[in-house]
């Protein structure tokens, strides 16, 4: 996923989420013993998700603190701290479902390394990897670049999006659901997933904006950004049109909560 600053030359994070086909996830069972719910299983999992009926994510003091240009070491805190606020918001929400919940891992890499979902995509500037649940995070020159809070919020908060998929069962279903699909069928479900991922990243950012800040102008300017230019570093269309990554934004953030995020349902011409 791309996102970019409010400056008239915006510099370009992106993101993608890796998994390991087939099933390599929780398998849904009775969890009665434990007073949690069985985890859903197959379309019910993505299209029926408890998490669509937990209301707003809750309102962060999220002190993320700033990003100097070029530093990787205030760069490093601020992907930190962002994770931890992250960690916090969905535990929460993660209690209203019943749902078991666990912390991703976080592993910050000066170069593009090999992971065991694969190799790092050379267009992503991150991602999350579901067989060992670890977000990975690019320290670059170029990610350095960009010193803009709001940008690298709406990145990380999408790549934690994929893991909140992982344990909602969502991913599960798109693994099993593109083993030895064709290209199309592979296609369109890549794209709802990372659309939601989009959606579910805005979602958290709305409940921060207050304090990372999140300005009016500056937000709008974000998903104008996207509109536009989403798309561009992914030529098979895995991600979504700019158009629509930049909807499933602006539903994230203006619901401030996951029920707004349910792309699994969602008409074919707003998943393109």
């Amino acid at each position: 996923m791309e996102t970019a600053n409010a400056s008239t030359s915006p510099d370009v994070v992106t993101s993608v989420s890796q998994q390991v086909t087939p099933l390599t996830g929780t398998t849904p069972g009775s969890t009665a013993a434990t007073g949690r719910r069985a985890l859903p299983g197959g379309r019910t999992a993505a299209t029926s998700s408890p998490l669509y009926r937990t209301g707003t994510l809750p309102t962060m003091n999220c002190q993320a603190g700033q990003i100097r240009a070029g530093s990787a070491a205030s760069y490093r805190i601020f992907v930190q701290r962002m994770v931890n606020c992250l960690n916090r918001a969905w535990k929460t929400q993660f209690r209203k479902t019943k749902l078991a919940f666990s912390h991703p891992k976080l592993r910050f890499s000066t170069t593009k390394v090999n992971t065991p979902c694969g190799r790092w995509p050379s267009s992503a500037g991150g991602l999350y990897c579901s067989s060992n649940r670890t977000i990975y995070i690019g320290v670059t020159r170029e990610v350095l670049k960009n010193p803009y809070p709001a940008n690298h919020a709406q990145f990380i908060a999408h790549e934690y999006g994929h893991h909140v998929q992982q344990l909602a069962g969502i991913m599960d279903y798109y693994a099993t659901s593109v083993w030895r699909a064709k290209s199309a069928t592979k296609l369109a479900f890549s794209r709802r997933l990372e659309l939601q991922a989009d959606c579910l990243g805005s979602a958290f950012l709305r409940q921060i904006a207050g304090n990372l800040p999140v300005e009016q102008a500056q937000w709008e300017a974000m998903v104008s950004w996207v509109s536009a230019n989403g798309h561009k570093n992914w030529p098979k269309n895995d991600h979504g049109k700019g158009r629509s990554q930049a909807y499933w934004m602006e539903r994230g953030f203006n619901s401030g909560s996951p029920s707004g995020c349910n792309t699994w349902t969602a008409p074919t011409g707003r998943v393109a």
